[in-house]
């Protein structure tokens, strides 16, 4: 199979890419590599630098065939939309449109996308379902949820759209240089660079943790959809607060490390974990690795890294 796969450059996408690739696929990456690096994109995989959201680019795939669209780049941080709302619109939503117009074209019958669970904003009760109201706290999250309904349209024109709501994506191989996204990623970094972690926010707050292997499985299960709209959860059904993600870090590094609670950022959501069932029994999906598997695997790899 031959596959589209935006965003290989960064954390997700290069681990979609690399396991397409293992099994024997061929892919294409588009990424502008604002947060990504052109060293991460998997050996093998076909590299063009730009923005997704690039007429010209899009325009020059038209005459080929791929026999699915999986869209992971943009812009993926709620609180950097904020800085700029526009760029945050043009890389999630516009690009998405454009994408699925090329799909439309080019008669490409599947495409995956990758979406958030920030499109729920907060909960009481915290657990969400993919009907739970959709009630977004960022300019991010917005887009996100736009998307989603752009796929919705186009998937009557017989393009099977999945939109995947991911949760708080972590594991081995997150950008450890970028300190405005990725809560487990942003806290390790400070802990091994600083010996310090300052929190922005309640220690109370609390996300639901995906390992990056169980999101790519995630993904490539999707494949196997043939038409019509859906959107699934990918989570794993449990809160972890913010304190418990610090105290692992702190309690596996071999050094003291102090913590500073102070301030927070706009747009954040105090906490909500997902619903997995929907998942689990359309795609026959599960969770592989728990919290204090994933976060072990994940310190023992950044130790090893230079940033």
């Amino acid at each position: 199979m031959n596959y589209l796969v935006t965003g290989a450059a960064g954390f997700i996408g290069a681990a979609i890419v690399e396991r397409l690739i293992k099994e024997g696929n061929t892919c294409t990456t588009i990424d502008n590599l604002s947060t990504g690096s052109k060293e991460h994109v998997p050996h093998g995989c076909r590299f063009i630098e730009g923005s997704v959201a690039d007429v010209n680019i899009i325009k020059s795939l038209e005459s080929e065939k791929f026999d699915a669209i999986i869209h992971i780049a943009g812009q993926s941080s709620g609180e950097i939309s904020f800085d700029d709302p526009v760029y945050d619109l043009q890389t999630n939503t516009q690009s998405t449109v454009m994408l699925l117009k090329l799909a439309q074209k080019m008669g490409c019958k599947k495409f995956i996308y990758a979406s958030s669970m920030s499109v729920y904003g907060d909960h009481q009760p915290p657990e969400c379902k993919e009907e739970t109201d959709k009630v977004p706290k960022s300019f991010y999250a917005v887009g996100k949820l736009a998307s989603e309904n752009y796929m919705r349209i186009f998937s009557e024109y017989g393009i099977a759209c999945t939109a995947l709501r991911f949760f708080n994506v972590y594991g081995p191989g997150q950008n450890l240089s970028n300190l405005r996204q990725g809560m487990a990623s942003i806290f390790l970094a400070m802990a091994i660079k600083d010996h310090h972690i300052h929190v922005k926010g309640s220690k109370d707050r609390f996300r639901d943790f995906v390992y990056i292997d169980d999101v790519v499985d995630a993904v490539l299960r999707s494949l196997n959809r043939e038409d019509g709209f859906d959107v699934f959860n990918v989570c794993t059904g449990v809160a972890t607060t913010v304190e418990n993600v610090v105290k692992s870090i702190c309690d596996a590094l071999p050094y003291d490390v102090t913590v500073e609670y102070k301030d927070g950022t706009p747009g954040d959501q105090f906490g909500i974990y997902g619903n997995n069932e929907k998942i689990i029994k359309a795609l026959d999906w599960k969770v592989t690795r728990d919290f204090s598997q994933g976060m072990k695997d994940m310190i023992d790899w950044a130790l090893t890294q230079e940033f």
